[in-house]
Parts: structure tokens; C-alpha cells; sequence
């Protein structure tokens, strides 16, 4: 009876009762890959934030009086001012208007070209 048993064990298919081949083996590479690509993401995002920043506070550096320049918020000014932390600008001309801004407000510093239309400046 144990012969007739251990035989019918040996034609059994190999998905009944056993267990499924290749468990966590067969996914240790796809983490690895995903791992290793939020590493490359995150990188590379970390760099491109740094550069950003690297502009941002070039530009604050150089902003003078008389650059026109347009806020976060959507106002555009003339520079009156610049101290420390904070900007002075003429936003009406005619009514002599100023406002004070911190320099984190201003978005980028406007041009005007020969042709007249407006440019950013970094």
C-alpha cells in the first residue's frame, strides 16, 4: 500500500500540492529595477531644484533700480528699491504709486527688445 501511495505521489502534476515555483526569487530583480529607478528620480529632480534655486537667487542678486519686473501675482513694476530682503516698486506712473515686495515675490525680471515685445530676463 505505501508503494501504490509514493507512486501516485510521483505522477502527480507538479501544480497540485506543491508550491508555486520561482516565489521571491523571480521578483528580487523588479525590485531591485524600481528601486533603483526612484534613486535615478530623485536625483535628478534634487539637481534641477538646485539649479532653480542657483537662478532664482542669481537673479535677486541682480536686480537694480530701474528693471522692470514682474511678482508672483501678476503685478509688473519698476524697481525703486532694493534692500536686504525687500524690493520697492513704482507700479503706477502717473498716480506715483509704490509697493513693497519681498525679493521671493518677484517671478523674473522683464525686457523690452528693439521690436518692443517683452522678454524674460534670467
Amino acid at each position: 500500500m505505501i508503494a501504490q501511495l509514493s507512486m501516485l505521489a510521483q505522477d502527480a502534476p507538479a501544480g497540485e500540492g506543491s508550491p508555486p515555483q520561482g516565489g521571491a526569487a523571480g521578483m528580487l530583480p523588479f525590485v531591485a529595477l524600481m528601486f533603483a529607478m526612484i534613486i535615478f528620480l530623485f536625483l535628478t529632480t534634487r539637481s534641477q531644484r538646485k539649479r532653480e534655486q542657483r537662478q532664482r537667487e542669481e537673479m535677486y542678486a541682480s536686480l537694480t533700480k530701474n528693471d522692470r519686473v514682474l511678482t508672483v501675482g501678476g503685478v509688473i513694476g519698476t524697481v525703486m528699491t532694493v534692500k536686504d530682503n525687500e524690493v520697492v516698486l513704482k507700479v503706477d506712473e502717473s498716480n506715483n504709486i509704490k509697493m513693497t515686495f519681498l525679493k521671493s515675490a518677484i517671478q523674473k525680471i522683464i525686457t523690452e527688445d528693439v521690436s518692443g515685445e517683452a522678454e524674460s530676463k534670467r
